[in-house]
């Protein structure tokens, strides 16, 4: 990899709803005190959950493991409603840091089921997002993982049958899968705008923009996190060498041999410091420039929950992530 280029993609990394998730967990901290107690992972990141732990967030599965009285988050996948039910019911202190995009999905499926329809939800099984949007409903939605899936399922009735998304799908998996959907149901009613997030969109944009530049893709993501995966995904189906990593000590010197231009992109639960660090670590083994992409630029944000409005007393506890 003697000289070799490094090409980032543009956007990366963070989105607004993953900012905004964090900053609830901070803010609740420097606001109620340690500790603070999260459901599930506030998003799908191993150094952003360590570090939110060190801060003083304890992450828990079962609702029966917070104390009573305590602050709980919920995190930005979302919850069922049995889980919003149980909270109230033991009196926790709740913030919702669930994504307002996944948010605008329940609200969608919450009104079309009132209008007497089934729901057709596309997306991965046992994700906590899906796990979140299928609770909001006791049944009457039904999970389609492929193309496959769609000749399997059988609706109690087609006329009103509407299609939701998991928000970090890949783009074109989920076009192919819901033209699947569309062939078996011509009726179904799909969403006036896509589920998929502009975050997850955009970044599956940069990397087939990036892709073809490159000798290899470096995606920068925990393995649990869907939309990183899916960049990956979306740099092998382009005929482009792709891995995805952790951090930087995961980056085998092995996959740069003979490459002369290096992708490199994150997941939106990344956090920039994790890129930097890649970056530095390329240059070790040989990378003498960096150059960013023209790509879209972001502006979303989405506003804190009432109650976790400081001004700005919690601000230099974010400074790091970015």
């Amino acid at each position: 990899m003697a000289e070799a280029e490094i090409l980032l993609a543009a956007p990366r990394g963070f989105c607004a709803g993953v900012d905004r998730a964090i900053e609830i967990v901070e803010r609740a901290i420097a606001k109620f005190g340690r500790p603070i107690y999260v459901r599930h992972e506030i998003v799908h990141n191993t150094y952003v959950v360590n570090d939110l732990k060190a801060k003083g967030a304890i992450f828990i599965e079962d609702l029966a493991d917070v104390p009573p009285g305590a602050t709980l988050v919920f995190s930005a996948h979302g919850v069922p409603k049995s889980v919003e039910r149980e909270a109230e019911a033991r009196g926790f202190n709740v913030f919702d840091a669930t994504c307002p995009l996944v948010s605008k999905v329940h609200v969608e499926v919450a009104k079309l089921r009132k209008e007497g329809y089934e729901f057709i939800m596309i997306g991965h099984k046992g994700h906590p997002e899906v796990e979140g949007t299928m609770g909001q409903l006791d049944g009457g939605i039904h999970l389609v993982e492929d193309v496959a899936d769609v000749s399997r399922i059988q609706p109690d009735q087609t006329e009103k049958l509407a299609v939701v998304t998991q928000t970090t799908l890949s783009v074109d998996d989920a076009a192919e899968i819901s033209a699947a959907v569309k062939a078996r149901f011509p009726h179904v009613r799909e969403p006036k705008q896509q589920d998929i997030c502009y975050a997850t969109q955009n970044r599956q944009d940069a990397v087939k923009f990036l892709s073809p530049q490159v000798d290899l893709v470096i995606v920068v993501g925990s393995p649990t996190s869907s939309n990183s995966n899916r960049l990956r995904e979306v740099a092998r189906k382009l005929g482009t060498e792709s891995y995805m990593i952790d951090s930087a000590e995961e980056l085998k010197p092995e996959w740069l041999v003979g490459k002369a231009r290096i992708g490199l992109t994150a997941g939106a639960s990344a956090p920039d410091i994790l890129v930097r660090q890649v970056i530095e670590r390329l240059r070790e083994l040989g990378a003498v420039s960096v150059r960013t992409l023209d790509g879209m630029e972001e502006t979303v944000k989405f506003p804190l929950p009432k109650g976790l409005r400081l001004g700005d007393a919690a601000e230099v506890t974010l400074s790091h992530l970015r």
